[in-house]
């Protein structure tokens, strides 16, 4: 059955006016699915005005009350899963079990959301002067909102929303036009939990949409997560606007494998690391940098490993699903010609990746003998495509990290205390691994990249993500 999705506001389905739409597909079928209405200016106007309608009477609820609303909204997530998993692997493409996995990592923020109380704590000083006591308190915001990628959409918005509604903001979630059932299903669900209309709005749109988050004066603060040029100008818009923004871009997570790792637990954790999800996600090591003498058998291992991969439907028993879009599928294609023509060695090409139907697929690649100046070690890909990079010392490997433009993720894999407690002092990279290759924070830290991984000074969930949707004041 075809769907056709068009924008949950004030507590309601609200039908699209704008005459636009955009395709969905199924990818792992190559067929269009269903459409989605894209928004206008007035449209996200409007959803902007039920946000800041609603907020009076959220934000002056008292916190255990929203907390409340958190828990519930949790356990309906839970009882929703595995038809929220479906919809979110028919959709984006991924294997059911990574759909899981992304609905759970979201409510392990929600989980977190659910003790916000605390956090909004604040202190006290009597006597500070004659007669004179101080006290501070956090107080939310105001409307908010967050932009969100086509990759993970369950646990993103659940990042961003989950923190700002249980701060006491009002939220829009402008999700992406390519996989927005999940979201629209989170927000159905957010208002049978109790949260009032208009404290969870979702408008669907494409750049029309988000320069009217941008322009619109109402909206307090702004979250993004996507492409470092998209993050750039977000970050950029918003500064312009006078808005808080946290815009969280690119990456190229490299892993340095030392002589003395534990090579089998490395290469598992390399494989599951980069091929996980089809490597659409901005989490994934993509560069492999082998300190010698070494090279020569980890590469011959991931082969073996990634030889094994099943690419098929992510509905089905398949290990890897097939890339979100074919246009997508055919940018990642490129880069593999691009590393072959660079005189990079294909090992293993996913090119020729041989699955039932007219899917979007691609199966797992890994490059040897890659150099520091091939695009396919200078941008980010965003598919299975994994890249070895050979040196011969430590330093050579940290120098590549940190001269690299992104900084988003790193790890490092040795069984040297003193190699580890150096890499995580000196490497120039938000997130770091010590034997754990996808290094992202539990819920009571916060998640964020360095350099051009990374527009604004804040980071998502955690306290951090607290004081990004309040602001303080001192009585």
């Amino acid at each position: 059955m075809s769907k056709a999705y068009q924008h949950f506001v004030n507590g309601e389905v609200v039908q699209g006016t704008s005459g636009r739409s955009s395709d969905i597909y199924n990818p792992s079928l190559g067929e269009v699915s269903g459409t989605v209405s894209l928004a206008t200016t007035s449209e996200v106007d409007s959803a902007i005005a039920a946000a800041q309608a609603a907020f009076p009477e959220w934000s002056g609820m008292n916190p255990q009350r929203r907390a409340r609303v958190m828990f519930k909204f949790k356990s309906l997530v839970e009882a929703h899963a595995d038809e929220l998993a479906l919809i979110l692997s028919e959709e984006h493409g991924k294997v059911l079990a990574d759909s899981q996995g992304d609905i759970q990592r979201g409510l392990d923020v929600i989980e977190f959301a659910c003790g916000i109380p605390h956090l909004m704590k604040g202190e006290y000083t009597q006597g500070a002067g004659p007669g004179i006591d101080v006290y501070s308190m956090r107080q939310a915001i105001g409307v908010v909102a967050g932009i969100t990628p086509f990759n993970f959409p369950a646990m993103i918005p659940m990042w961003m929303f989950g923190v700002a509604i249980a701060t006491g903001c009002t939220f829009i979630l402008k999700p992406s036009e390519k996989d927005p059932g999940v979201p629209m299903r989170l927000a159905e669900l957010m208002l049978e939990a109790g949260a009032p209309p208009g404290v969870l709005n979702v408008v669907n749109g494409d750049k029309e949409a988000v320069d009217a988050i941008i322009a619109n004066p109402s909206v307090r603060a702004v979250s993004f997560v996507g492409s470092s040029d998209i993050a750039h100008y977000v970050y950029r818009g918003c500064a312009e606007h006078g808005k808080r923004v946290q815009a969280m871009g690119g990456a190229k997570n490299h892993g340095i494998i030392l002589a003395d790792a534990d090579m089998q637990q490395a290469v598992q954790d390399i494989t599951g690391a980069a091929y996980g999800s089809a490597g659409e996600r901005c989490m994934a090591i993509s560069a492999i940098i082998a300190v010698e003498p070494i090279a020569d058998k980890l590469i011959e291992k991931i082969k073996v490993r990634a030889l094994k991969i099943k690419t098929g439907d992510g509905t089905t028993n398949a290990d890897m699903g097939p890339l979100v879009t074919k246009v997508h599928r055919d940018k990642v294609a490129s880069y593999i010609n691009a590393g072959e023509k660079d005189g990079a060695k294909v090992v293993v090409d996913g090119r020729n990746v041989e699955v039932a139907g007219d899917g979007f697929w691609l199966g797992p690649t890994l490059f040897d003998h890659v150099k520091p100046d091939m695009s396919i070690y200078l941008e980010e890909i965003f598919g299975p495509v994994l890249s070895v990079i050979r040196v011969k010392t430590y330093d050579e490997a940290l120098k590549l990290v940190n001269n690299h433009q992104y900084g988003n993720g790193t790890a490092i894999f040795t069984n040297d205390g003193g190699a580890a407690r150096r890499f995580q002092n000196e490497v120039e990279v938000g997130m770091v691994g010590i034997n754990v290759p996808i290094p992202v924070p539990m819920a009571y830290f916060s998640f964020g990249g360095w350099k051009n991984s990374l527009f604004g000074d804040s980071h998502a969930h955690g306290t951090e993500g607290v004081h990004f949707f309040t602001r303080g004041k001192v009585v």
